[in-house]
C-alpha cells in the first residue's frame, strides 16, 4: 500500500471530515497533488508537506514544521504504509528493507518526532493505523505482519513511558475494507512450488475477488476520529466485523494454548 492504496483513502477521509467541521489539519503525503481537491476547498486550514517516512532524516524536520505551523496538534495520526505480498522466500532483500523502513521504522520515527512537542504542550494522543494484521496473520503477508506486530509492541512499551506526560495512544486495527488495497500490493514473482499451498490459495483469492472486504473506509475513519476524542479512549480499536471475529478467534486460541501448557510453563522457574 502506497499513496494510491488503502492508507491514502483513510488519510483523505480523516482530513476531509476534520476540515468539514472547522478543524485545522496538517497532512504529510508523498504526492501533494493527491489532496488538491481539499486544498482548493479549505485553503489555509490545510497545511501540507511532502514526506517519505522511509527517509529517516526527513521525518523530524517535517514534524517540527507541522507543530510550528499549527501551534498545537492534539492528535497525531501515523498511517504511512506499504504492503508487500508474497511468500517469505519469494520477496527480495530490497523489498524487505522497504517494508520495514516504511511501516515499522518510519512509524517509530514519526512517533519519536512528535513526543517532544506533545510533552511541551502538556499531552495529546497518537493514533497509529495498524491492522487486524497486528494481531493475526495471513499467508503471503509475513513481512507486512512483522511490521504491524512490531509497531504494536513498540507502542505497548512507549505508551507506558510517556503516560506521565499525558500522552496516550490508540492502535486502530481495521479489517479488510473496500479500498484499492489489492491493487496497491507490491508482489514479487511467485514461485510455482507455492501454488498448492495456503500462500497460493491466498494469492488466488485476492486475484479473483474471493478475499472478502466488508469494511467501509468512511465509517472506519469516523470511528477513529470519535475514539480519539473520547475522554477514555481504547488502546486498541478493532474496526469491522471481520477484524473483530479474526482477532477474537486468535486471542481465544492463544489463551487456550497458554492454559493447556500451564503446568510446563510454571515448572520453568528456579526452585
Amino acid at each position: 500500500m502506497d499513496d494510491n492504496g488503502r492508507l491514502l483513502r483513510f488519510r483523505a477521509h480523516h482530513a476531509e471530515k476534520l476540515l468539514a467541521r472547522g478543524d485545522g489539519v496538517a497532512a504529510t503525503v508523498r504526492r501533494p497533488e493527491a489532496l488538491d481537491d481539499l486544498t482548493s476547498q479549505y485553503g489555509e486550514s490545510l497545511w501540507i508537506a511532502t514526506l517519505d517516512v522511509s527517509n529517516d532524516g526527513a521525518v523530524r524536520p517535517v514534524v517540527d514544521a507541522a507543530f510550528g505551523a499549527m501551534g498545537r496538534i492534539d492528535v497525531v495520526v501515523s498511517n504511512a504504509g506499504y504492503g508487500l505480498f508474497g511468500a517469505a522466500e519469494e520477496v527480495s532483500d530490497e523489498q524487505i528493507r522497504h517494508q520495514i523502513n516504511t511501516n515499522l521504522i518510519g512509524s517509530i520515527q514519526v512517533i519519536r518526532a512528535a513526543l517532544p512537542h506533545m510533552r511541551a504542550q502538556g499531552g495529546g494522543r497518537i493514533l497509529q493505523l495498524s491492522s487486524e494484521g497486528g494481531q493475526i496473520a495471513y499467508p503471503n503477508f509475513s513481512l507486512y505482519h512483522a511490521t504491524k506486530w512490531g509497531i504494536e509492541g513498540f507502542i505497548e512499551a512507549v505508551s507506558q513511558e510517556v503516560a506521565p506526560f499525558g500522552i496516550e495512544f490508540i492502535i486502530a486495527e481495521p479489517g479488510p475494507a473496500r479500498t484499492d488495497f489489492g491493487r496497491g500490493l507490491v508482489a514479487p514473482q511467485p514461485m510455482e512450488v507455492y501454488d498448492a499451498t495456503p500462500a497460493g490459495e491466498i494469492r488466488r483469492a485476492i486475484a479473483d475477488g474471493r478475499f472478502e472486504a466488508k469494511g467501509d473506509p468512511v465509517k472506519m475513519a469516523q470511528a477513529m476520529i470519535e475514539a480519539a476524542e473520547q475522554y477514555s479512549a481504547p488502546k486498541r480499536l478493532a474496526l469491522g466485523t471481520g477484524s473483530y471475529a479474526s482477532i477474537r478467534k486468535a486471542l481465544v486460541e492463544r489463551l487456550t494454548e497458554l492454559d493447556a501448557f500451564k503446568e510446563v510453563t510454571m515448572s520453568a522457574d528456579v526452585d
